[in-house]
């Protein structure tokens, strides 16, 4: 079979299944069985797939039609340009999460900024763009999950970020030694009841998605303990979901009342980030 026959496979099996985004799936798991990247794989479709690279393929694709995300599947992630390690012990790397990164560089070049904290760092997604892009800060990344933070270890291993980056298990700020400059979380915020048994959300852990009843939970829990690990003019950076900004803009309003808070749209126009400044 050619590569190109191979391609047309896998895409045609996924879309019939109504896998969302069924052609660059099927590319995506075409690329990593053969090793190769997107410009290699299309420059040459006529190559020959050998049939073990096919059943493997074939294999790939029978998980991605019975609802394993394609990330789990083959074992990464890209996020900010970098490639990290994912497995079903830590949630996958969101797009829109890069917001949040954004946000905390553009204030760490404009602003004196040599301590952050990541809470809930997971696969280490934001904690590593962060050093690796702001050479001159010191990340502390935390997890109650210990699982997670093996994860999170190895990331920082491949990407050479282990003598910057302080892995940390406990529960949200526990952990911290020190007050920060900067402290960034993308939270459990999905509601309970929308956790479903079915689709991608039911691979992940449920312990990085569930917010509880509003999905707020995780999120008010940190807005009340910042206070006690900021700077006098750090800052907090959240990520929320969809309709939850109000909320979480009254109770940071009600417990930092001086402060500058502000909202930020993603990319679809959905308020994804509230920014906290405090100022005194």
């Amino acid at each position: 079979m050619k590569r190109g026959q191979a391609l047309a496979q896998a895409r045609s099996v996924l879309a019939d299944n109504n896998i969302d985004d069924a052609l660059i799936e099927g590319e995506i798991l075409l690329r990593h069985i053969l090793g190769i990247n997107r410009a290699q794989l299309f420059s040459d479709l006529d190559c020959d797939v050998s049939p073990y690279q096919v059943k493997n393929l074939m294999e790939f694709v029978a998980r991605r039609v019975r609802g394993e995300p394609t990330s789990y599947i083959i074992g990464y992630r890209e996020f900010y340009g970098l490639d990290f390690m994912v497995n079903p012990h830590v949630l996958i790397p969101r797009p829109e999460t890069e917001l949040l990164v954004d946000k905390a560089i553009s204030l760490a070049r404009n602003n004196p900024i040599f301590k952050v904290a990541d809470i809930g760092t997971g696969c280490g997604a934001v904690a590593i763009s962060l050093a690796i892009n702001l050479p001159e800060i010191t990340v502390y990344a935390t997890d109650i999950s210990s699982s997670a933070l093996e994860v999170a270890r190895e990331n920082c291993r491949i990407h050479k970020a282990l003598d910057r980056i302080i892995l940390l298990q406990g529960d949200m700020l526990g952990p911290l030694p020190e007050l920060v400059d900067l402290i960034i979380a993308n939270l459990p915020y999905v509601r309970e009841t929308d956790i479903s048994t079915k689709g991608l959300l039911s691979f992940e852990p449920r312990l990085a998605l569930n917010g509880g009843k509003k999905g707020l939970d995780k999120i008010e829990q940190l807005c009340y303990q910042a206070g006690e690990k900021l700077h006098k003019n750090g800052s907090l950076l959240l990520e929320i979901a969809q309709g939850q900004a109000e909320a979480v803009t009254n109770n940071l309003h009600n417990i930092f009342p001086s402060a500058l808070i502000e909202v930020e749209r993603d990319l679809a126009g959905i308020e994804r980030m509230v920014y906290l400044g405090l100022t005194h």
